[in-house]
């Protein structure tokens, strides 16, 4: 399925014509615009004819050059004026890893829209860099309010956010100053998010800093993190194991998953076998621990007292929270027969 109108082989047959047999096989090599559509490199094409990379170069520039000054491009700019509008519609400045596919799946059509691109005044080539992908823009004001918009909303990521694309939009217009209302979507504002290369998200669809283990997940700890935080509360190492094969299609081993949360600062183990977020307050320890902090915190307490907030922070069964209770050595019962530390 393509969304233009004109036959792109036709066109590129027609606006070539003028060139010599050698520009010609230059651009059709260079472009991929031959039947095997694959895009050789100044070398490959200078081993061909036994010259430079630097003259391949020159003669790749004389032929657009010569192709822009033919009354056959001439003829042809009802097709640049389509993409130019095509390229508007989707927001003015588009990652060239959106723009080609959207245009259509066929890998050949497409070397034909670059090549296009490449020669059209209208289109601006923005180079790929440390921030973003490559991307084509048709209105210079614009692109700029969307790099601007795109470096602000990175700098007010922290680290280890998550966030919901919902609300990564609503985030991404309000670093953006008066936007006009037909680029206010949702489609377009994903698409000039993914030029991003330090905003991007995760396999679940939520999206932070491209460098943060949430965003770009690389194993079963990650994933296992991903799966606990939409999960809400602890689990049991063997549900998030059986989870993480669910949800992200990967075999998870119940041992290795284990293994990986131990390890890893982000989890707490809060039982037998079960595991809470860091991030939920939940603190590392053995229920003796616990009890002291929470006596530390609250000051003199009942026995129930005492069991019922242990319970909300670890799930450990009744009878060891009353054992470590008793121990003299760290805890006693005053007058008022409340429990506190010795």
């Amino acid at each position: 399925m393509s969304t233009i109108t004109f036959k792109p082989k036709q066109i590129t047959k027609k606006i070539t014509s003028n060139l010599q047999d050698r520009a010609s096989d230059v651009i059709m090599n260079r472009f991929g615009l031959n039947t095997d559509a694959e895009r050789k490199t100044l070398e490959e094409i200078g081993k061909k004819y036994n010259i430079t990379r630097e003259r391949v170069r020159q003669i790749e520039e004389a032929a657009l050059s010569l192709i822009k000054k033919s009354d056959a491009y001439k003829q042809e700019q009802a097709v640049f004026d389509e993409l130019k509008q095509l390229i508007l519609s989707l927001g003015s400045i588009v990652a060239e890893h959106e723009l080609l596919p959207h245009i259509s799946k066929d890998k050949a059509t497409q070397n034909h829209i670059h090549f296009y691109l490449v020669l059209g005044d209208a289109f601006k080539k923005h180079r790929e860099d440390n921030h973003f992908h490559t991307r084509w823009s048709v209105d210079d004001e614009m692109a700029e309010k969307v790099h601007e918009s795109l470096r602000k909303l990175y700098g007010s990521l922290k680290d280890e956010d998550l966030i919901i694309e919902t609300e990564m939009i609503k985030k991404f217009f309000d670093n953006m100053k008066d936007v006009a209302e037909q680029y206010k979507n949702e489609e377009i504002a994903k698409r000039w998010l993914s030029m991003s290369k330090t905003i991007s998200k995760n396999p679940l669809g939520e999206w932070g800093k491209t460098t943060s283990p949430n965003i770009r997940t690389r194993g079963v700890k990650d994933y296992a993190f991903l799966v606990m935080r939409r999960h809400g509360s602890p689990m049991h190492f063997r549900e998030v194991a059986d989870n993480i094969s669910k949800t992200f299609n990967r075999k998870t081993h119940y041992a290795t998953c284990h293994n990986e949360l131990i390890k890893d600062p982000r989890f707490v183990l809060v039982g037998r076998g079960m595991y809470a977020l860091a991030e939920w307050g939940y603190k590392a320890g053995i229920a003796r621990d616990i009890i002291k902090d929470i006596l530390k915190r609250e000051g003199p307490m009942t026995k129930e007292q005492v069991v019922e907030k242990v319970m909300k922070e670890r799930y450990f069964k009744k009878n060891t929270i009353l054992v470590n209770l008793v121990n003299s050595k760290f805890f006693k019962k005053n007058k008022a027969g409340l429990y506190t530390l010795v």
